[in-house]
């Protein structure tokens, strides 16, 4: 999908530019001879296993060979992160911070009121999804770790929570922290089972607040539960976790399962709430809240009991349905070679996800061992998502990277808040919602902010990415392209970059100045460009 073209877009930016880019100046030297390297297929791995190539990724691949790299990333989880790395995120005070402890530091208004009151010194809710914004970009960036990453960012997606409702605010850096990253090498039935119980999920899809049909208005509850009910828990079922564990965590919307069906999820997991849901988040079952009645899901009877049985029954028997294995298996395949990819594919790998028992490491092997993964069709095909965008930017200028505000707001210009997408579908996973002029623009104005030094919190040292045979645009052009895009650039692409540059020194020349080659512009056009877009 293309709206714009790249020329026009160029146009269009740098005649609303506020002022001049910098140019770099840097002296041509000799290029060194490389060994013998596939740099085409190592970028390729870098862009869909990794946020990007980067000089030190890349380095890494001509080491350990792009199969041995491989291998060290589906082995490696939790990895220890480089000093410099971890000193960044120790900075963070809020990333390891219980949600009783967020809530009681960082209150919502009335408790911050209330605090005033007491003489306290209330702290900013805000900085909670700063420090989740920052921590995400910075191991985005920064991590060896590279597919783990890749994957924290696609399963909480697909297990997706919003911080802008509610309570959630303060529950996302734990449901991250605890209940997806510790999870996504190991098995697909853990990994439901720790979203399904987690007290941002329970929150975010109100199942909290879901209880049996029939039960007594407020105080039953009470008799005989340790928890004090909460003042928003009304009686009646809530289908919404339900409806949504079916359709978006695990059978897909075509996976075979009817109204009925949630209706029946929806009683299996009554009960499943939260103690102190403003407090002290914790999941707590709500036993007389329980629907005790026997029920039945896609055929099978669900013995009725008062306890978590139910709905720990229902994650079992979803995590090893063909429907889901046929449904992760897609969205893998989406995520890792093609928004539409080979309908052959799929079901190998779906085939995998069931024989191995749900087994994400030996998943993820057989996609990337797959003709399909490797294909010359499946390169460069997929629009990066605005998060893809920036690490990969941030990535291939190596850059220096200290996230303040202004890098945050970014990602939410392009259309993609952090932690804030605004369904339970999570961010669009396909090109055409990232397509248009407006998040377009935007990445080209961020483009030649982060190369012109403009974007605080970064600094980038352009005269370290390229030396190009001669001091000429063309020849900048064409080395700052090999660097920064893995390639030489395309001619529509070398052209509207020449053209650029032939305008503005002419209006120089105009006024009787004389400029030297605008590395600046052109790196910032680079990453602009149709080819940097895609991965």
């Amino acid at each position: 999908m293309r709206l714009l073209s790249f020329g026009f877009l160029v146009a269009f930016v740098l005649s609303c530019a506020s002022g001049p880019h910098p140019a770099v100046v840097v002296a041509s030297e000799p290029v060194s001879a490389e060994p013998a390297f596939d740099e085409a297929r190592a970028v390729h791995v870098l862009r869909r296993m990794a946020f990007g190539p980067s000089r030190q990724a890349l380095a890494d691949l001509r080491r350990q060979g792009v199969e041995g790299w491989m291998a060290s990333q589906l082995s490696r989880p939790g990895a220890p992160l480089p000093a410099g790395l971890e000193a960044k995120l120790q900075a963070l005070p809020t990333l390891t911070m219980s949600m009783a402890e967020l809530v009681r530091e960082y209150p919502p208004k009335r408790q911050r009121e209330d605090a005033l009151e007491d003489g306290r010194e209330p702290q900013r809710p805000a900085l909670i999804g700063l420090e989740q914004s920052a921590a995400k970009l910075l191991r985005a960036v920064e991590s060896p770790n590279q597919l783990e990453e890749v994957l924290v960012d696609f399963w909480f997606n697909h297990f997706n929570v919003s911080s802008d409702k509610g309570a959630v605010r303060w529950m996302v850096t734990a449901y991250e922290r605890d209940a997806i990253r510790p999870h996504v090498f190991g098995n697909f039935r853990e990994l439901l089972g720790a979203t399904a119980r987690h007290p941002a999920m329970l929150f975010y899809l109100d199942n909290w607040r879901s209880v049996r049909d029939g039960m007594p208005e407020r105080g039953a509850l009470s008799e005989d539960d340790d928890a004090p009910e909460p003042a928003e828990l009304k009686p009646g079922l809530n289908e919404n976790y339900a409806r949504e564990l079916l359709e978006l965590h695990t059978l897909g919307v075509e996976g075979g399962y009817t109204q009925q069906d949630v209706r029946e999820v929806a009683r299996c997991f009554t009960g499943w709430s939260i103690r102190k849901p403003r407090q002290e988040p914790a999941f707590y079952f709500r036993r007389r809240a329980h629907d005790p009645d026997d029920k039945w899901v896609l055929g099978q009877r669900i013995p009725g009991r008062r306890s978590v049985a139910d709905g720990e029954q229902v994650l079992d028997l979803l995590a090893r349905h063909p429907s889901t294995a046929r449904h992760v298996a897609s969205k893998l395949a989406r995520r890792f070679v093609s928004d539409t990819p080979p309908p052959a594919l799929v079901e190998r790998v779906a085939k995998v996800f069931l024989d191995s028992g749900g087994d994400l490491p030996t998943v993820y092997r057989a996609l990337f061992q797959s003709p399909e993964f490797w294909a010359p069709e499946a390169r460069a095909v997929k629009v990066k998502t605005p998060f893809e965008f920036v690490v990969s930017a941030l990535r291939a200028t190596d850059a220096e990277v200290t996230v303040r505000p202004r890098l945050v707001q970014s990602l939410a210009k392009m259309g993609e808040p952090l932690f804030r997408a605004p369904a339970p579908t999570g961010f669009p996973e396909g090109a055409a919602p990232w397509v248009n002029s407006g998040s377009l623009v935007a990445r080209l104005n961020f483009s030649l902010e982060l190369v012109s030094g403009r974007m605080p919190g970064t600094k980038v040292a352009l005269k370290t990415l390229a030396t190009p045979a001669e001091p000429t645009e063309r020849a900048w052009v064409d080395a700052l392209g090999q660097a920064l895009l893995g390639a030489p650039p395309s001619e529509e692409t070398r052209a509207t970059i020449l053209d650029a540059l032939s305008k503005r020194a002419e209006a120089a020349s105009a006024v009787g100045e004389t400029r030297p080659v605008d590395v600046a512009l052109i790196a910032g056009l680079l990453l602009g460009s149709p080819e940097f877009q895609k991965q």
